[in-house]
């Protein structure tokens, strides 16, 4: 373009020199036509990208690693122009999300749409848009960008995997004492009735009362006996280790899929396994906590349903090893005011003693403490994890090490050491 134009520049020049020394009116006329058809066509460059409508269209802001996200673009034509061509560049920060589109002849008061289907490759929280339009005149002499700055935020969850068994240690599945507290969904303990009142879901109704009272009647629910469970993950900035061949965005951010296989970093093999696990009991109907440092402190308390899942997957979809909290630390600040009986999950791979250690106290609480355990060595780590499988032994905390490329599932369901 510049070329050309540069050309149309000196031609004029030229016809102006020429017009000047022979004193022939043609060559100004000329050079009033050149000049005329380099305004007309900085004009319409102008106008190209005008009373243009760019709007997407995304069918979920949250997706999964594994599965699509689906898109749909619409150029709209508002103007009594026809547009020729027009370049739709996306600058979205989604890896692989490649939704830039040329438009083709755009008529006037029409438009034009296509469909991206993007598969979520790695977990994180990215920025759609904003975009970039472009056009230009009809002979290429000059390009009319414009900048729409309305962005949308997307999360993607991290992978799960099919559970379908966890070898859990005896006794720590079952066996609590009744918890003499309302529940405000379902369960399996009814504790009493009472009158039905607005907001009430009518499957809690209890028909032979409402028949015998002749007014609504509803059956009130306590929270089931059994243990609470919780997973501790472990983001402490000493504890990750990945192979050196991986990149982050801005260094710190989500890391750049380099295949669809499970990235080679213990962080990812931790993050998997943590959704995994919140899925698997949560879908058994069990009341689950959660708690984290990645980097900023995320507790939830044990709960049951849906939607506590989709908060631990929300977590579990920005954090980031980089914590200064060790994992012996974290702990000792969260697991005080934790009853007997409760089962802790804890997945790390730190090899740190100092977390065993403090692991053994609350064993002796009457907490269960049971430890999934990323061997860091097998992604690049010094040190072997075999003293820290030794003192695990020792305390009689049940541990499942997972090692670099191994089936999770069938890892998970193995019997703890």
């Amino acid at each position: 373009m510049h070329n050309r134009r540069n050309a149309v520049h000196l031609l004029v020049i030229a016809c102006l020199l020429i017009g000047l020394v022979t004193g022939r009116s043609f060559f100004f006329t000329l050079a009033i036509l050149f000049g005329g058809i380099l305004f007309t066509s900085f004009i319409w460059s102008w106008l190209a990208v005008r009373w243009i409508i760019v709007s997407r269209k995304t069918r979920a802001r949250r997706a999964q690693v594994g599965r699509k996200l689906d898109e749909t673009f619409i150029v709209q034509n508002r103007s009594f122009l026809p547009k020729l061509w027009l370049e739709v560049r996306d600058h979205s920060t989604l890896p692989g999300h490649r939704a830039s589109q040329v438009v083709p002849a755009l008529a006037p008061r029409r438009n034009y749409r296509w469909y991206v289907e993007t598969p979520c490759l790695v977990r994180g929280e990215f920025e759609l848009g904003p975009v970039t339009l472009s056009s230009g005149d009809p002979f290429g002499f000059f390009l009319s960008p414009r900048r729409i700055d309305a962005t949308s935020k997307v999360v993607v969850y991290p992978a799960t995997v099919a559970l379908t068994h966890v070898d859990m240690p005896m006794g720590q599945i079952s066996g609590g004492d009744a918890q003499r507290r309302r529940a405000f969904n379902v369960t399996t303990n009814a504790a009493g009735v009472r009158e039905y009142v607005p907001g009430d879901s009518f499957n809690r109704i209890h028909w032979a009362s409402t028949a015998r009272r002749d007014k609504l009647i509803v059956k009130e629910f306590e929270i089931d006996p059994l243990v609470d469970i919780w997973l501790f993950m472990d983001f402490s900035s000493d504890s990750i280790y990945e192979d050196p061949i991986l990149e982050r965005i801005d260094g710190i951010g989500p890391l750049i899929p380099t295949s669809h296989h499970i990235p080679p970093s213990t962080e990812e093999y931790g993050v998997i396994i943590a959704a995994s696990l919140a899925k698997y009991f949560i879908d058994s109907e069990r009341a689950l906590g959660f708690a984290a440092y990645g980097p900023h402190r995320e507790i939830l308390q044990p709960e049951h349903g849906l939607r506590q899942l989709n908060r631990i997957l929300q977590i579990l979809a920005v954090a980031r090893s980089r914590s200064p909290y060790t994992l012996g630390q974290m702990l000792t600040l969260e697991t005080p005011y934790f009853t007997r009986g409760t089962t802790l999950v804890i997945i790390t791979s730190s090899l740190d003693p100092s977390w065993v250690t403090q692991a053994q106290i609350l064993s002796r609480r009457g907490i269960r403490p049971m430890c999934i355990l990323v061997d860091s060595h097998s992604f690049g780590a010094p040190t072997a994890a075999t003293e820290t499988l030794a003192m695990l032994r020792l305390a009689r905390i049940p541990t499942i090490p997972i090692r670099k490329n191994d089936d999770i599932a069938a890892a998970l369901a193995q019997r703890p050491l």
